[in-house]
């Protein structure tokens, strides 16, 4: 194992307990994971739109609002945070002028609230379940597609925007989202739609991961920031979250409403 591989490794399983810990608790805890990722995103964000310090700090503020009242001692997920949310992207684009750092906004709010949503799903086995479920299949999608790709090799899958992906790397990475998805169904109850979709959710992953690639192709830089050894920044291990998780969330409100 390379000195790069172990780094990544050791930091990886770090923040993957550090999840599991929060997603175990639950409330609180769940709450101020996500905050604390969504704020220091929104700074990233901020690095890749080409926003001054002034700028980066002023929608870092913007966004702490609506994830403030997400929290479930506030108004938790209703109208407030919608108002919120929609407030603070025409804050930030009004003082800014700056559209790109904007979106960051409904970039980093929809997500968690999707997460929070799936979470908060009664029983509270239940919601554990599904959040699991939801983050869960991100990070074998990525441990899929990392050890294809670097084991397969064979055409890229989008060479301009990110030269190491391949289509063997998006193939092991929805493969091993499928398998997490059954096995979630066989031994923990995960409906059996909600695992034929995880597919289609590392997918999702793997575009959400093309789209941060863009704008850091975009902004010159090879990772968001340099918080995380061996990984980079937060937006570099929760680029796949951004877009999987709403989808989840749909697929499940989806499936509650139709029983």
């Amino acid at each position: 194992m390379t000195s790069e591989l172990r780094t990544r490794t050791v930091v990886g399983v770090a923040l993957i307990a550090v999840a599991l810990g929060a997603l175990l608790a639950g409330g609180l805890f769940f709450w101020t994971l996500l905050v604390v990722a969504g704020v220091l995103m929104q700074g990233e964000w901020g690095d890749l739109t080409g926003a001054n310090r002034d700028q980066r700090k002023a929608a870092m503020f913007a966004v702490s609002i609506p994830l403030a009242l997400l929290c479930p001692l506030a108004a938790g997920i209703d109208w407030p945070v919608l108002i919120a949310a929609a407030a603070a992207f025409f804050f930030v684009l009004f003082t800014s002028r700056n559209a790109k750092l904007a979106l960051g906004i409904p970039y980093i709010c929809v997500p968690i609230t999707a997460l929070l949503y799936l979470r908060g799903v009664a029983p509270y086995a239940y919601g554990l379940l599904l959040a699991f479920w939801a983050l869960g299949l991100v990070w074998a999608t990525d441990i899929g597609a990392y050890f294809a790709g670097r084991s397969i090799g064979g055409p890229k899958l989008a060479p301009r925007i990110s030269p190491s992906k391949t289509w063997s790397g998006l193939a092991g990475g929805v493969l091993a989202a499928l398998v997490l998805g059954f096995l979630l169904h066989r031994f923990a109850g995960l409906p059996i739609q909600l695992a034929a979709a995880s597919g289609l959710l590392a997918v999702a992953a793997q575009l959400g991961d093309l789209l941060e690639s863009h704008m850091k192709r975009k902004a010159g830089v090879k990772d968001s920031g340099t918080l995380l050894p061996g990984h980079g920044g937060v937006m570099d291990r929760l680029d796949g979250v951004v877009a999987a998780a709403p989808i989840a969330a749909l697929l499940y409100l989806l499936l509650a409403l139709g029983e």
